[in-house]
């Protein structure tokens, strides 16, 4: 793919990439339809009793420091203990589900699980918008009480005011109760609550379960004057408590987005708890594209500057940018950064929790 970081020669090179992305999407590796389903409820305890790791694994990841995670430290370390599941939930338009599917496999080549990106029934590597928020909601608290880390959303255009709704549906703004949603046979169970599996406290899907990280970018704009969202237009830009970490993602001078350049500094505020970040992309950046990623996996000089990235720091600029091998690489990489961080937080509450457990008994 020839992507350049300037939008010059724009309409060849846009659709040059969006041919490259259906090609690779359809050159890749049939998805796997076969995972196993793990049993439908789990009793207090049990995910931190069948949690093996040797000691010195469980040492070198309390060690880490979540902020600063080398690639090293994603081979040797984080890639040999539980990962979050990450709901990428693709835009609205047809094709940008190709588009996403750039984005998982560049997290794989990153050393991300490949089975913690797929949809566990369709193999797919992300989500519609226009799904029904209630279950992906039942479906978080699901994963949280079966896999003892809580996942994490990542939502482009349509899919990030998708990804800020999950989270509404979690405080309980739509309705009082939320069924626990099973995404291996897709069907609501017949309970509303989840054992915690670090606590063994009876948690509600509403109001008791969060995600450790969301991030959107594009998000907003005529999709807001869809059916599904309109009960978004005044919520979306304020964040609820049922997330820990929230990034914001605008594009300056985004016509899609209806983000024309705006001053405003923080369009994305919380209103409580959660830890709210606002990232401006450049306005060479095109709304439709951002998510779209070229593979790192024979890259080595990208893969260091992506795993050496830290959001606010003082990062040189991305290898081969003027070949355009670095497009949208400020997106990706504060993402990367993001996803490792978690992965790491969530990883580390888990075990600090089985020794607590031990420590009891």
């Amino acid at each position: 793919m020839k992507l350049y970081s300037t939008l010059k020669c724009a309409l060849p090179a846009l659709a040059i990439a969006l041919l490259a992305a259906i090609f690779t999407a359809g050159c890749a590796t049939a998805p796997d339809r076969g995972q196993a389903a793990p049993p439908s409820a789990v009793q207090g305890g049990s995910v931190l009793r069948s949690l093996a790791l040797d000691r010195s694994l469980e040492e070198r990841l309390l060690a880490l420091d979540p902020e600063h995670i080398t690639e090293s430290d994603v081979k040797n370390t984080l890639a040999h203990v539980p990962a979050p599941r990450i709901m990428l939930i693709h835009g609205g338009v047809y094709g940008t589900h190709l588009v996403m599917a750039t984005f998982a496999r560049f997290l794989i080549d990153l050393g991300y699980p490949e089975t913690k990106l797929r949809d566990p029934i369709d193999g797919e590597y992300s989500y519609s918008p226009y799904g029904a928020s209630e279950q992906s909601a039942g479906a978080i608290a699901w994963y949280y009480e079966h896999e003892g880390v809580r996942p994490m959303l990542i939502g482009h255009s349509q899919g990030g005011i998708q990804a800020i709704k999950i989270l509404y549906e979690l405080v309980g703004s739509y309705r009082d109760k939320i069924a626990v949603w099973n995404p291996f046979t897709g069907t609501a169970e017949n309970r509303a609550s989840i054992i915690d599996p670090l606590t063994g406290a009876d948690r509600p899907v509403v109001g008791g379960v969060s995600v450790a990280y969301v991030s959107v970018v594009g998000a907003g704009g005529a999709a807001l004057l869809l059916p599904n969202q309109w009960s978004m237009v005044e919520r979306l830009h304020t964040i609820p408590n049922s997330v820990e970490d929230f990034t914001g993602f605008s594009i300056n001078v985004d016509f899609v987005a209806w983000d024309f350049g705006s001053t405003e500094k923080d369009p994305y505020q919380h209103n409580g708890t959660a830890v709210v970040r606002n990232v401006r992309l450049p306005g060479t950046y095109n709304h439709v594209f951002v998510p779209l990623t070229e593979r790192v996996n024979n890259d080595a000089a990208m893969r260091d500057w992506l795993n050496a990235f830290v959001p606010g720091g003082a990062n040189p600029a991305p290898p081969g940018e003027t070949e355009g091998r670095a497009f949208n690489a400020l997106w990706t990489a504060d993402v990367w950064f993001s996803v490792k961080k978690h992965w790491c937080l969530e990883a580390q509450r888990l075990v600090r929790a089985r020794r607590a457990l031990v420590a009891q008994h």
